[in-house]
């Protein structure tokens, strides 16, 4: 089995989401445009409107523990603890974003590889990258990136921890892969987004 983690960023643009036939882990409001397997969101706007989707129905979204206590749905799903700790604040179970919950997520089901799609960490003009800004739910285009560090930290323990799956980056080739990733021996960057 393996398992696609599908990130907003703004790289996927062109991407065939319908040419995946294996398991997809989407990201927030991916649900706009492609009916994954199942959802991940830890905003509590986002999982509302997940919900209102009618191509969600019947999928499971995946939400912070405290969360689900305010949806008496069987369908949200109490996301995992991280299996490690650590005394930084990118350790702290809350400071996780959906893009490495749903990573961790994925290494549930004990895939050969894990895919990830539109992970892009990075701006590319000093503005947010990402597919849904100046919609409802995210922020305006003008606004400044979320700087990484906290996700490239979050991903590399995952790298690390889970060293048995194989972890698939699709970039396209102008893509930098982050100098803390450099050396994990489970991680391809595959340069197949044109």
């Amino acid at each position: 089995m393996n398992v696609w983690v599908i990130g907003n960023g703004e790289s996927r643009r062109n991407f065939a989401l319908n040419q995946i036939k294996d398991h997809t882990i989407g990201c927030n409001a991916v649900h706009r445009d492609y009916s994954c397997t199942e959802f991940v969101a830890v905003d509590r706007r986002m999982v509302n409107e997940i919900l209102r989707n009618e191509a969600t129905q019947g999928r499971s979204v995946w939400t912070r523990p405290d969360w689900t206590k305010e949806y008496s749905l069987p369908r949200i799903k109490t996301l995992p603890d991280p299996p490690f700790t650590g005394t930084l604040k990118a350790d702290i179970p809350f400071h996780w974003n959906s893009g490495p919950y749903a990573v961790l997520l994925a290494t549930a089901y004990n895939p050969r590889q894990i895919h990830l799609l539109g992970f892009d960490l990075y701006h590319t003009n000093n503005k947010v990258n990402n597919l849904y800004k100046d919609t409802e739910n995210y922020n305006r285009s003008d606004t400044r990136p979320v700087p990484p560090d906290f996700w490239i930290y979050q991903l590399k323990k995952i790298f690390n921890y889970f060293n048995r799956i194989d972890f698939i980056q699709h970039q396209q080739s102008d893509w930098q892969i982050p100098t803390e990733w450099k050396d994990i021996k489970n991680l391809t960057i595959s340069y197949d987004i044109v």
